[in-house]
């Protein structure tokens, strides 16, 4: 089956077969910055907009995507690299694998939440596993990178 979607800005036929999951068909496509970690939508790793919203794309159906705006990591690169400075200088860009998903997250709720407070922050991203940290270093990322956001 084809779907016609609109990935990072660019009109584009996405072919997969029936059940597939979305994560699959764009890494199919090229789209290998979205990364696949747990399978059940339980980690974050996967995390990509469609239409604005953050989705696991691990556990969504990729003919759900027919005819809606995906974006991922490399849609948004710049903004990305602007969190990025962050999450390095407060020592939590250990391994990198979860990153992608993590940094997507963080970008979707600067869009949704003003001025979040650090539960706000908590309870948003709760659904990013990181296996290297104990998100403190994130945490201070997230509320410094917001706050300069701000200024």
């Amino acid at each position: 089956m084809n779907l016609n979607v609109n990935i990072n800005g660019v009109a584009r036929v996405l072919a997969c077969n029936a059940g597939d999951m979305l994560c699959d068909a764009l890494r199919s496509a090229g789209y290998t910055e979205v990364k696949k970690g747990c399978g059940t939508g339980n980690c974050g790793v996967c995390t990509i907009l469609l239409d604005g919203v953050p989705v696991p794309s691990c556990s969504t159906i990729a003919g759900k995507a027919d005819g809606r705006e995906i974006t991922t990591i490399r849609g948004l690169e710049k903004e990305a690299s602007e969190f990025a400075d962050f999450l390095v200088a407060e020592g939590a860009d250990q391994c990198g694998f979860c990153t992608p998903g993590f940094t997507m997250m963080v970008l979707a709720m600067k869009r949704e939440l003003v001025s979040p407070s650090e539960g706000e922050i908590r309870h948003y991203l709760s659904g990013n596993l990181c296996r290297c940290s104990g998100y403190e270093g994130h945490l201070r990322a997230i509320k410094k990178y917001l706050e300069a956001s701000r200024e």
